[in-house]
């Protein structure tokens, strides 16, 4: 699903779907807004994340007959909780992401290095003079990462510079965009490129 919308003085745009089904919200002075999900049937690579069992190797064994001695037999440690991977956060949306996917009780996103390439590309694109300000391969580029089978991009401007709590919070009021910031995902990365002319351009790629 692609939203557009206009709305003051800036833009967001988000991919939401294989099936991309073009329509407009109420327009405003100066906003878009596109939001983009893609699924493709890939495999989640192994080895990205930790199995739930990974930590516990092995099968259990029984319990030892008791012995007759008089001492208690001595107590048994419990196996340690498998652990989440490490959260790593790199830019302050990415920080504002989490913060909406908490109030949701959802997991937080972690920072992808390959993800950020991609968003860098998105942006300094979206920055160059003359370029249509639309999605255009984010979404492929963020397949090729192998982060698993589904990716999404948030795209948007601001002509008063970099300002993610605007941003953030136009992305939350878009239906689109907010399915990609509360979606499936486990990796993000986002980058802001500044045109020549002070208008800010940001990319946010979901994995």
């Amino acid at each position: 699903m692609r939203i557009l919308a206009w709305i003051g003085v800036f833009g967001v745009v988000a991919v939401l779907g294989a099936a991309v089904v073009p329509y407009t919200l109420r327009p405003a002075s100066n906003v878009q807004l596109q939001a983009t999900p893609v699924g493709i049937g890939l495999a989640v690579p192994q080895g990205l994340l930790p199995s739930p069992a990974a930590s516990v190797p092995g099968v259990a064994k029984p319990a030892p007959a008791p012995s007759k001695s008089s001492a208690p037999p001595a107590s048994k440690k419990s196996a340690p909780a498998p652990s989440r991977p490490s959260i790593l956060v790199r830019s302050t949306q990415q920080a504002l992401i989490n913060q909406d996917r908490a109030r949701y009780h959802l997991a937080p996103l972690t920072w992808s290095t390959c993800l950020y390439n991609v968003a860098r590309y998105e942006a300094g694109h979206l920055a160059t003079p003359g370029v249509a300000f639309k999605h255009y391969d984010g979404v492929s580029r963020d397949l090729a990462c192998h982060l698993g089978h589904q990716v999404g991009e948030n795209i948007g401007w601001y002509s008063g510079g970099i300002n993610d709590t605007k941003l953030n919070s136009m992305f939350m009021a878009s239906p689109g965009h907010k399915e990609n910031i509360l979606g499936p995902y486990h990796y993000v990365a986002t980058a802001w490129v500044v045109r020549s002319d002070g208008a800010a351009f940001i990319a946010v790629e979901f994995g």
